[in-house]
């Protein structure tokens, strides 16, 4: 954890470059801190995902629109004001990669924070090791 999931409409794969939105998604990711200045989401735990739906239809359906759907997840025990910190760094992120499209396309955006309650979390990892720093 954290796990953020992209989803979005299959017309955006020709106007951008997906890949480099999930890696600049990561980055900003990485790049949050907590309040003591610690980071805030493990590096070998940071997941960015991006799928095309395969079958959509946005708004009524009417004209080639375009959507995406951001959900991050994350572990319980940080503040609100880092939260949403995170959050309106990574909608910053999110607005800079779609600048673009914007001018030419309509597009529907939003990302949403969960904060994870759950009642089975299973990890199975060798990744951690690899980023953890010696104290």
């Amino acid at each position: 954890m954290p796990h953020l999931v992209v989803l979005y409409s299959p017309n955006l794969e020709a106007a951008t470059d997906m890949r480099a939105l999930c890696r600049q998604l990561s980055q900003a990711m990485l790049a949050q801190r907590d309040e003591a200045g610690r980071q805030l989401f493990p590096t070998g735990g940071t997941r960015v995902l991006a799928f095309a739906a395969t079958h959509h239809v946005v708004a009524d359906g009417q004209d080639d629109y375009a959507f995406v759907y951001l959900n991050l997840r994350m572990a319980k025990g940080r503040s609100s004001a880092v939260q949403q910190q995170a959050g309106e760094d990574l909608i910053a992120a999110v607005r800079r990669h779609f600048a673009p499209i914007f001018e030419t396309q309509l597009l529907g955006v939003t990302l949403q924070i969960d904060e994870g309650h759950e009642v089975f979390d299973a990890k199975h990892s060798n990744l951690h090791p690899l980023f953890a720093k010696p104290a």
